[in-house]
């Protein structure tokens, strides 16, 4: 169903990319994502083939007009209730979130290391990241104490690790192969 997914998360990112609302577009998506991940009323009545699409359709409205979002966003929904894809809701939103990022030029880098590091340590690491990759880069920062000492950086599929635990086993490798 990734697949599925990835239709729909291009089709509405073509359309808030198109009329330059691709930030409140996403929050709003957001916003939805979570009413809908908690309220199981709501995912029930959406994804009933009894409940007919009008009926799917002035739920959504109501909701739309709450969450104060967009057309884009109520035309989407509508389509996804039409079409019976409510049940990917919370992927499709993933999916989007990926999608945005890809298109505006913007990787998420998560970088893990054995201390807390300073703001301008931070930065530097932002400011590397960006030009080894040629990509804005959005940052989560996380502690993990078995490195012992540098870090872990992951984007995308792609793992650069700088930690001392690393060096270690490769020194290890080295001196076994001797």
């Amino acid at each position: 169903m990734k697949s599925a997914s990835l239709q729909y998360a291009n089709a509405l990112a073509d359309v808030a990319l198109a009329q330059g609302a691709a930030e409140p577009t996403s929050k709003q998506l957001n916003d939805f994502g979570t009413t809908y991940t908690q309220s199981a009323e709501l995912r029930t009545f959406l994804a009933s083939p009894a409940v007919t699409p009008e009926d799917k359709h002035a739920v959504i409205e109501k909701l739309v007009k709450r969450l104060g979002a967009s057309k884009i966003l109520r035309n989407f929904l509508f389509l996804i209730a039409d079409h019976h894809r409510t049940h990917l809701v919370p992927e499709i939103i993933e999916t989007f979130q990926e999608v945005l990022r890809q298109r505006q030029g913007i990787a998420e880098a998560e970088i893990s290391s054995a201390v807390e590091l300073s703001a301008a340590q931070k930065k530097e690491f932002a400011a590397t990241l960006a030009r080894l990759t040629g990509k804005k880069i959005e940052t989560k920062y996380s502690l993990d104490p078995a490195l012992l000492g540098g870090a872990v950086v992951r984007i995308g599929d792609t793992i650069y690790d700088g930690s001392l635990r690393n060096r270690l086993n490769e020194l290890r490798t080295r001196l076994a192969a001797e």
